[in-house]
């Protein structure tokens, strides 16, 4: 805990290290993306090397490329502690120069979404967000690549029963959640496997308040006696859970998180108690890749990383998800330069660009970045890609991978995109809907 409080004040220290990205950085002919970071507050711990990831991969670009295509990117971060409240104000802080938005919470990207329809900056939401989000006939100008929270739902499942679904008949799965949107996104997807394949859902919310004590939420589940507990859970709701399993001697191999409660931090705590534990994640860490050598040359060792222990956080599961989120981000960017002829692309052409990534396993190989993320392909129709994902297991000291790639089952996700977004979109008509474009 002293460690996490030491890096959270010292994030906030050198917040001003990001003013080397500021908008007086650079010339004007640089593409601005700010960044909605959350360095502070209670789910500081998860955005913190998430964050640094996203920087130091830009910063590795800046340095070692001069940017993209021979033009600088112009990072910069405005801090919202993960308030929707504060998120909003800087979505309209940064929107004047930006060529995207990252809103980072579910909360943000839902108060943002309907504003991006009229500003025309598109959203990037890398495994998060409005699950129907998908949809891109509806949402023209939100992206959540390379898989979304229905997608995780389903691979959970899949790997719970071992792939027959059939086999979770009569099971009883608890889903520990956080009260917020984030925790409540994939509801509608188990509650409609439950009723399909006859397992019970035991929904427990836990509150904002709660997420350090869950004793509660940890009774119920020790009287329900379920054979599994999901869990969605989001900075110091992770660690708070992963304690109250252990202390109350749940079989960790039953326990799995969503992408956001795989943190190495989160389980140091618990260290060899929390072996077993898992995670299904959408991305890897390969620390011997041509990638993090690279950050390494150019910005770690060069001391411009944020990190509090770089030797360390250097090979954290979610310090590499930022590389690989920055990656995705830029990759559309070069799209829309190459589509439009153009250096200093803007938020429309950018929109074109996240529409048409097309990240395969020779350009992943490029880039240096084999095995950290699956490839994936996005159109007009399909915002996400749905990449698939790997289940990473704590060993005791790290996250490893302890399956092949899962993918998601798109027959059932699919007709609930269609619906929720067809939902979305009748409750805040009049919404400006692509009737060209091919699911």
């Amino acid at each position: 805990m002293r460690r996490l409080t030491r890096m959270a004040a010292m994030a906030t220290a050198l917040a001003v290290g990001t003013a080397m990205y500021a908008p007086a950085a650079f010339a004007q002919d640089s593409i601005y993306i700010p960044n909605l970071s959350y360095r502070t507050g209670p789910f500081a711990a998860t955005g913190i090397p998430l964050m640094n990831g996203q920087r130091d991969y830009i910063m590795m670009l800046n340095e070692r490329d001069g940017g993209v295509n021979g033009v600088k990117l112009e990072y910069d971060e405005c801090e919202t502690g993960y308030s929707t409240e504060k998120g909003v104000e800087c979505y309209e802080k940064t929107k004047d120069k930006a060529v995207v938005t990252q809103p980072w919470s579910t909360g943000i990207t839902l108060q943002v979404l309907p504003k991006t329809n009229v500003d025309k900056i598109p959203i990037l939401a890398p495994g998060y967000g409005f699950s129907p989000m998908s949809d891109g006939k509806t949402f023209q100008w939100a992206y959540n690549p390379p898989a979304g929270y229905w997608d995780a739902a389903s691979m959970i499942l899949k790997f719970i029963s071992g792939g027959d679904m059939a086999s979770l008949k009569g099971k009883k799965i608890a889903f520990l959640h956080l009260d917020h949107p984030y925790g409540k996104e994939p509801i509608p997807l188990l509650e409609k496997l439950s009723e399909q394949y006859g397992f019970t859902l035991l929904p427990i919310p836990v509150g904002l308040k709660e997420m350090q004590n869950q004793s509660s939420q940890w009774l119920q589940i020790r009287r329900e006696r379920p054979d599994n507990v999901v869990m969605w859970g989001w900075g110091a709701m992770n660690a708070g859970a992963i304690t109250e399993a252990v202390k109350t001697k749940y079989p960790m191999d039953k326990f799995i998180g969503v992408w956001w409660a795989g943190s190495d931090d989160d389980l140091l705590t618990v260290g060899e108690a929390g072996k077993g534990y898992k995670s299904i994640s959408w991305s890897q860490p390969q620390s011997d890749s041509k990638v993090m050598a690279d950050v390494r040359k150019y910005v770690i060792d060069a001391g411009k990383s944020l990190m509090g222990d770089p030797a360390v956080d250097q090979k954290k599961v979610f310090y590499q998800r930022g590389i690989v989120i920055s990656m995705i981000l830029v990759e559309g960017i070069k799209a829309a330069q190459d589509h439009f002829g153009a250096k200093v692309v803007n938020a429309e052409q950018v929109r074109w660009g996240l529409e048409n990534l097309d990240i395969t396993a020779e350009k992943l190989e490029a880039l240096g970045m084999t095995g950290m993320v699956p490839p994936f392909k996005t159109s007009c129709g399909n915002h996400t890609g749905h990449s698939g994902a790997w289940m990473l297991e704590w060993d005791g000291g790290k996250f490893t991978p302890v399956s092949d790639l899962l993918q998601a089952d798109a027959d059932a996700i699919n007709p609930l995109i269609a619906e929720k977004a067809k939902e979305y979109a009748d409750a805040n008509a009049p919404w400006p809907v692509n009737a060209d474009c091919a699911m």
